[in-house]
């Protein structure tokens, strides 16, 4: 009897640790689980799929998400995304944070030098927004209705009198540059709204339009952000999105890559070989 005992507690022993080493490898996945959001802008398609190879290479479950600019905020509110790494501030993106500020974490920037405005070919005679008169048809391509860049070009026709009668064309970040290169290649007039970063500077010679309203604002940063939490449950991955910094020169050899056809994946894996100093760089601090 005494052996049957023993025999029981040694079974009920042995599935308790078996439990414990289950449920302590599924805690383990978990914390090597990350996604990441991003919108379909060539900017961020270029960082996200980076910052997310690099996760991938130090052993996480990385999911990339991509979703529309408004509801890449939410959902970073909302907990049902970790983190992402395309916020442009102080201005473009300003009243998401303002509106998620409480419940999102600013893990600060991881750009510098960005800016956005109105764009146009260097062979256009006109240097500034408040000169426009009939160029283009008077069309402003533009990207997704959602992008808060579309809403800061509605605006300016309050400011720029000279714009009544003027119209955006939605469209997306994909077809804008399409359209930019059928009329490049025929020597037409287009504007576009445009920012840098961007592989199209690097490709075809362009030139911003001055603003002096400052509706489009000075010189912007591209920032990082996670949800509320994640420190907590997952450091490994909140401290490479925290170290994460890179250059306008870096990230455009990305998109140019992509631009030409390589898959934003195999761009990343290109950009990771090449620059493993600055990768360390972001995972000193993953034990």
């Amino acid at each position: 009897m005494k052996f049957d005992k023993l025999l029981k507690w040694g079974f009920a022993l042995g599935i308790m640790l078996l439990l414990t080493a289950c449920s302590s490898a599924s805690d383990d996945s978990k914390n090597k689980a990350i996604n990441l959001a991003y919108v379909e802008w060539d900017t961020e398609v270029a960082s996200t799929h980076v910052v997310g190879q690099v996760l991938e290479n130090l052993g996480y479950d990385v999911t990339l998400t991509p979703l529309d600019n408004g509801i890449m905020w939410e959902a970073l509110a909302n907990g049902e995304v970790d983190g992402m790494v395309s916020a442009w501030l102080p201005q473009t993106h300003a009243p998401q944070v303002e509106k998620y500020k409480n419940k999102i974490e600013n893990l600060g920037k991881n750009l510098t030098g960005a800016k956005i405005g109105l764009v146009v070919p260097s062979y256009m005679d006109v240097n500034s927004i408040e000169d426009l008169t009939s160029e283009a048809n008077q069309t402003i391509t533009g990207i997704e209705p959602g992008a808060n860049m579309m809403a800061t070009t509605e605006n300016a026709y309050k400011e720029y009198h000279n714009l009544e009668g003027w119209h955006v064309l939605t469209s997306s970040a994909g077809a804008m540059t399409a359209a930019l290169s059928q009329a490049l290649a025929k020597n037409e007039e287009i504007i576009i709204t445009g920012w840098s970063p961007h592989w199209i500077f690097n490709a075809f010679d362009l030139k911003y339009l001055d603003d002096p309203k400052g509706i489009y604002g000075a010189e912007e940063y591209i920032g990082t952000f996670a949800r509320k939490g994640l420190k907590e449950d997952n450091p490994g991955a909140y401290s490479v999105l925290k170290n994460f910094r890179w250059t306008a020169e870096d990230i455009e050899s990305v998109m140019f890559d992509i631009m030409e056809g390589a898959d934003p994946k195999e761009a990343a894996k290109k950009w990771i070989e090449n620059n493993e100093e600055k990768v360390t760089e972001w995972s000193k601090d993953v034990k």
